[in-house]
């Protein structure tokens, strides 16, 4: 069923998601606050705070009130669209886990991880909370492959991922409960992998890109562990990051400070006089896997002379929560968040002044239907007990890309200013609409 209201839209070719493009600020879940929290120290968790993105439940664990879930799902969709054009295949796996599984790949020693979350069963049985998916995935992929002829697959998801962070600190930079998109490669060579791994690579410098970050976002050669000589960061540069990378703005890559040494530094070419010591925020990572969960859960295909092969696998990870304190951290000012048009809560915030003329009200009404009609994203500032300082400095704070005003002052017209600039002008409603569509 299609729902025609315009109240209404659908945003995605997977899900029948349904969006509201308007809301009024007096009823919104979520109201802005003067101060952060003093245990916050990081200015992404200070702004998505006070502009009720989201509320802290516990250290380290963020429920999303509807501002921050409406920027969430619009980041969501912009991963989910490139990884479905990589060939990718959505799917949800579960975050309560089969313990055994993990045993198999030496995972659940708490010698070898030791953030997990375990717990059990009211019958004594033990199950543990997913800290990612390569060995269930790996293993359901037992039932789907067998021969080269199954292969490849691709198979990606957005799930809640449980790390018990000794410290967890930074709001969403952190956390122990978070979502993350993980995509998992399934290939019968390295040669196949290592092509699909470049489409990775590229499908993730395309979204840096889109979410407005991609020029201050490097692929940074990392430790890629037992399986090849690097995997490789997408590293975000802002002075607040935990990590520190080394940085060649010329060539547009980094070295991670834990590999970086005389001999990475020939084997990519790099001269270390052209590089520059920087902090930055980890937003992705890939990796190559080889046949490490393969051989360790028994995945194997018969290739085209009959003998039994292990599958090659990768895996491709963004933390969602960490990407969305990311944008914040570099699209701010003393002000509140600038967030980009294509990930913002709504496209423009209609504040109605002198609402307590009924002529002003009923302008601003109109206006309000009006910009729904055209299928614009609106958040409406109707309240009647706040001043105008107030509803401009929480406009700013939410970051909205547009400023919309109606007061007595501006009679038949429309006061506009872009979240960006200084600069207001006098337009029409007709020329307000047109500027927004």
């Amino acid at each position: 069923m299609v729902i025609k209201n315009p109240q209404y839209q659908q945003k995605s070719e997977h899900f029948n998601v349904i969006k509201s493009i308007h809301m009024r600020y007096s009823k919104i879940i979520g109201k802005t606050k003067k101060d952060a929290p003093k245990d916050e120290e990081s200015v992404s968790a200070q702004l998505l705070l006070r502009g009720g993105f989201v509320h802290k439940e516990i250290a380290g664990v963020y429920t999303y009130l509807p501002l921050g879930l409406r920027v969430l799902n619009k980041i969501i969709q912009i991963v989910r669209e490139e990884m479905i054009a990589i060939d990718g295949q959505e799917m949800s796996l579960t975050a309560l886990q089969n313990p055994e599984v993990w045993k198999k790949s030496g995972r659940y020693d708490d010698d070898v991880v030791d953030i997990w979350f375990k717990t059990k069963f009211k019958n004594n049985t033990e199950t543990c909370l997913a800290i990612t998916h390569e060995e269930p995935l790996t293993n359901l992929m037992i039932q789907q492959i067998n021969s080269y002829k199954d292969l490849p697959l691709y198979a990606f998801q957005f799930q809640t991922k449980f790390r018990n962070e000794v410290r967890s600190k930074g709001g969403l930079l952190r956390a122990r409960e978070f979502l993350m998109k993980d995509l998992y490669s399934f290939d019968k060579t390295k040669e196949d992998h290592e092509k699909y791994y470049e489409r990775a690579k590229q499908a993730y410098i395309k979204i840096w890109k889109r979410l407005g970050i991609g020029d201050d976002t490097y692929v940074t050669f990392a430790s890629g562990g037992s399986f090849s000589k690097f995997s490789h960061e997408f590293q975000t540069v802002c002075k607040t990051g935990e990590d520190t990378i080394y940085l060649d703005k010329k060539k547009k890559i980094a070295v991670n400070k834990e590999v970086f040494n005389d001999e990475v530094l020939k084997m990519l070419d790099i001269n270390k006089n052209d590089l520059e010591e920087v902090k930055a925020i980890e937003v992705g990572n890939i990796f190559p896997l080889g046949t490490k969960y393969s051989d360790a859960l028994g995945l194997y295909y018969t290739d085209e002379e009959g003998k039994k092969k292990p599958v090659i696998m990768g895996s491709y990870g963004i933390g969602m929560g960490r990407v969305m304190a990311t944008i914040v951290e570099l699209k701010h000012d003393d002000k509140g968040i600038i967030w980009p048009e294509n990930i913002a809560p709504y496209k423009v915030m209609l504040i109605g002044l002198n609402l307590e003329d009924e002529k002003v009200k009923e302008k601003a009404e109109k206006l309000y239907e009006k910009i729904i009609s055209m299928g614009i994203e609106v958040l409406y500032d109707d309240r009647k007990e706040v001043t105008a300082g107030q509803k401009f400095a929480d406009c700013d704070l939410l970051g909205i890309p547009y400023r919309a005003v109606i007061s007595q002052k501006t009679e038949n017209r429309v006061e506009l200013k872009k979240r960006a600039e200084q600069n207001t002008k006098d337009v029409s409603p007709e020329e307000l609409l047109y500027l927004l569509k």
